[in-house]
């Protein structure tokens, strides 16, 4: 077992896990088991552990953690962490880290339920038997096999649902903007557009985050392209399918089913009208709610709390490694900066990353180790596009299953800044640029050679325009039309009469159909959403 100054590691239980996670911690800890304790008692005792798991009953706010003097990890046995504050847990040190693998087998196992319930028509026909009723003709089926599967979203859930709809005699095509052709090659899927895998696909499976680029990713438009009679399932967020268009598609016949486990509002409003259809399954996000999923959560969390304590470094940190407190006290001014500009970058280029160079300015290019900086910018550039959070752990291992190769680099000149990140992402189709710094605050000082200052946060607008009279007019125009208003402007030029681009702060986001419209507008050349 694990000493800490002659005495052994102590871990408190707040919530029920299963016994195997317990077992296992034991190995290493004294363990506290104590599922009922109140919010007063744990700040009252927090001080005394060097760990906690919980599930979702316990809350670890920041008045717990600031009582935590000795507290090195919190664990949630889990996928969300909405119950712990990652910011006041990031600042004292502790490491914060769940266990998503938990649930990806469960919910892959679920899809496929959902997929035969609607091939076989299961749950209908099971309620037609228990009304008494035999109706054979009614509830004909089509099989699985030899039809294509289109799944959105290749990420650990999908993947794991092509394995088992291969079982099936399956083919499989995949939509994954930022997966590249040749990991879609060695996964054994075919990677097409999102047009192709509506058209081709008879049954298509959703596994993507919801972001402001795939809300409402399937509504009238992608239905009219679908097969008459295609199928489609969503147990990944509710909101990615606009269940307005859904329902006028049931109800139209235009595809032969759908089936739910996520909504945009949950639990649904008791007059929703999805009810009133029989060619729709539903079931109330239970995709990840499994006893083995449960019992792999506790054996997880156990694991990453075992692998800390003997010295090495857990895989699922959701906030930073482990890192010194002289070597943290340099870095964390700059883990916001890394962030936004990663994010920001992320959300505002267009194409597949390839490459990412960073260039370290100043008296960060001083610094031996800037590493978790870069970590952080890779977490902030992948995070937008993936469903499950990338951590400062994991990120450079992701970067590199995504094909995105990082390079580093140093520079004495800031520009005249104490210090300068420059961050320049390469892709398919483009490269886009973004340098910042910290003026008590994140900033972004210049993009794409275009001097600007702005706080990146909230919801943003890039667009790249000519700059000719009009052009700033028209887009504040179109904007206004749609109830859209501006905080903050910023426009940066080369030159008089070339390209200019234009950063905008608004008071919400822009949606898809208005984007659409800025960038059919003369003299506008490329317009983008972000949420930062």
């Amino acid at each position: 077992m694990r000493i800490k100054n002659g005495e052994m590691m102590k871990v408190l239980v707040a919530d029920a896990i299963n016994e195997k996670g317990i077992e296992n911690l034991k190995e290493v800890a004294e363990v506290v088991v104590d599922t009922s304790i109140t919010p007063e008692e744990l700040v009252n005792t927090i001080n005394e552990y060097d760990g906690i798991v919980v599930r979702s009953r316990t809350k670890v706010t920041r008045e717990v953690i600031e009582k935590a003097d000795n507290l090195k990890i919190i664990a949630r046995a889990g996928v969300g962490v909405d119950n712990i504050d990652l910011d006041a847990a990031t600042e004292k040190g502790i490491m914060v880290l769940n266990s998503p693998e938990s649930t990806s087998i469960t919910v892959a196992e679920h899809s496929m339920g959902l997929l035969l319930s609607l091939a076989r028509k299961i749950s209908i026909a099971d309620a037609s038997v228990k009304d008494a009723k035999w109706e054979k003709k009614k509830f004909m089926g089509v099989e699985l096999r030899n039809k294509t599967l289109g799944v959105i979203g290749m990420g650990r859930i999908g993947s794991q649902v092509v394995k088992r709809c291969r079982a099936f005699e399956m083919d499989a095509v995949v939509y994954d903007p930022y997966l590249p052709e040749e990991v879609a090659i060695q996964m054994g899927v075919e990677l097409v557009d999102l047009e192709t895998l509506l058209k081709r696909a008879d049954f298509i499976t959703i596994h993507v985050p919801l972001t402001p680029e795939t809300k409402h990713l399937i509504s009238t438009e992608e239905f009219e392209i679908m097969k008459e009679g295609a199928f489609i399932t969503n147990c990944a967020r509710g909101g990615i399918i606009d269940e307005e268009a859904l329902y006028d598609a049931l109800l139209n016949n235009k595809i032969g089913g759908a089936a739910l486990d996520v909504y945009e509002d949950e639990p649904p409003a008791e007059d929703c009208k999805l009810f009133e259809l029989d060619n729709i399954v539903l079931t109330p996000h239970i995709a990840a709610s499994t006893k083995e999923a449960q019992r792999d959560a506790a054996i997880i969390v156990a694991d990453e709390i075992i692998e800390l304590f003997k010295g090495g470094t857990p895989q699922n940190v959701l906030n930073m490694p482990r890192i010194d407190k002289e070597s943290y006290k340099q870095l964390v001014p700059y883990f916001e900066l890394c962030d936004k500009l990663g994010s920001f970058i992320s959300q505002a280029v267009s194409g597949k990353v390839k490459e990412l160079e960073i260039v370290y300015c100043g008296e960060l290019a001083e610094l031996n180790n800037v590493e978790l900086l870069t970590r952080t910018i890779i977490q902030g550039i992948i995070n937008p596009i993936l469903s499950s959070p990338v951590n400062a752990v994991n990120a450079a291992l992701i970067a590199k299953n995504y094909g995105i190769s990082v390079t580093e680099g140093k520079n004495e000149d800031a520009k005249g800044y104490d210090s300068l990140i420059k961050v320049t992402a390469k892709t398919d189709k483009s490269s886009f640029t973004a340098d910042g710094t910290m003026l008590n605050v994140p900033k972004i000082i210049r993009v794409n050679n275009y001097w600007v200052d702005v706080k990146p946060e909230g919801y943003m607008f890039v667009a790249k325009y000519e700059d000719i009279p009009g052009s700033i007019g028209k887009i504040g125009t179109i904007l206004g039309e749609h109830d859209i208003n501006i905080g903050v402007m910023q426009v940066g030029r080369d030159e008089a009469g070339g390209e200019a681009i234009m950063i905008l702060t608004l008071d919400k986001e822009v949606p898809i159909e208005v984007i659409k419209e800025l960038k059919e507008a003369d003299n506008i050349f490329d317009a983008v959403s972000l949420k930062l």
